[in-house]
């Protein structure tokens, strides 16, 4: 059943970058996966989807919002997330909304298909595919925390991830740390 799939590894690997009690905002967010799982570890959730079923699927489970954010208005105008959230979905022209949505301390954690994705299956349209790096340059304002981008098995795809955070003003002679592995 849809929605009940595990969430995304590197969701999850990423996710204590989300700050404590910070809101997510799941893009695309389908029948809910993400948004459950954030909204089961405390957080404040919405998710967007312009699939009716999808957000009839994920009804009660926190904020939800049927929108068509290709041709319509971004419906979050003047709002940010603590995290924006996004997998196996690209729109380009949305991308930068997706990042000025990111509040200060926030993490976009992004991951969806790569170049060369035609060659093992769908998505195989150009547009719906992310060019060698470019995330990193989208996410160039950022600080890029990780980044990923290759070759998965199973399912055989080619993807590309990051988790990059909007920086907060430091403390003298203190940098922000943004731990690589949250257990040690």
């Amino acid at each position: 059943m849809h929605g009940t799939e595990a969430p995304s590894a590197w969701v999850r690997r990423w996710a204590h970058l989300v700050p404590a009690g910070g809101s997510v905002l799941d893009v695309a967010c389908g029948h809910g996966r993400h948004l459950r799982w954030f909204a089961a570890c405390g957080h404040p959730v919405t998710g967007v989807d312009r699939s009716p079923e999808a957000i009839a699927a994920v009804a009660g489970v926190g904020r939800t919002v049927q929108a068509d954010i290709e041709q319509g208005p971004w419906p979050f105008e003047g709002e940010s997330f603590g995290a924006v959230v996004v997998t196996n979905y690209l729109w380009r022209p949305l991308l930068p909304t997706l990042l000025d949505s990111v509040s200060e301390g926030g993490v976009l954690i992004y991951e969806t298909f790569a170049s060369g994705n035609e060659s093992v299956g769908k998505p195989s349209r150009p547009d719906f595919l992310l060019q060698s790096g470019e995330l990193l340059d989208v996410c160039r304002d950022l600080r890029v925390v990780a980044f990923e981008d290759g070759f998965c098995d199973r399912p055989e795809r080619f993807v590309q991830r990051i988790a990059a955070v909007r920086k907060r003003p430091a403390h003298p002679g203190s940098p922000p740390r943004y731990p690589l592995d949250p257990t040690g």
